[in-house]
């Protein structure tokens, strides 16, 4: 762990752990983040409930609580902001409305890393997601 930042580093995630709806249940996953000058990059890895490889792209959380245009994404913006050394908050508005908003936490030791996610999905259902993360 970087003494320096409690976010750097590779995050492996704890399915037993992790909440996720029925259908979108992973086998497992890596994630990984790097300090930048605005913020931080992350990207993450995985396999599907279904044994299918997936990638996300990179993300990239500019931590100045100014909106942001999502790559890929027309229309959406990303407003990002690290409240303390253990947390950033992430909200992602279409227009004038909020279309998701993720909170990740490190623990106070530096071990766990947890993602609380939630918003609407491409079916415009409302999800959550609490995925656990261990330090590699």
């Amino acid at each position: 762990m970087s003494a320096k930042d409690p976010f750097a580093g590779i995050w492996n995630l704890n399915t037993g752990r992790s909440q996720f709806r029925s259908g979108h249940r992973p086998t497992g996953g890596t994630m990984f983040w790097e300090r930048t000058p605005e913020g931080y990059l992350m990207r993450a890895e995985g396999t599907t409930y279904d044994g299918k490889a997936v990638q996300e792209g990179l993300q990239a959380f500019n931590l100045d609580e100014k909106e942001h245009p999502v790559p890929g994404a027309p229309g959406l913006v990303a407003i990002a902001h690290h409240p303390d050394a253990n947390t950033i908050h992430v909200q992602a508005k279409n227009a004038d409305h909020v279309v998701g908003e993720g909170s990740y936490i490190v623990s106070a030791d530096g071990t766990t890393l947890i993602a609380a996610v939630s918003g609407t999905d491409a079916q415009q259902k409302p999800f959550l997601t609490v995925a656990v993360w261990d330090r590699q």
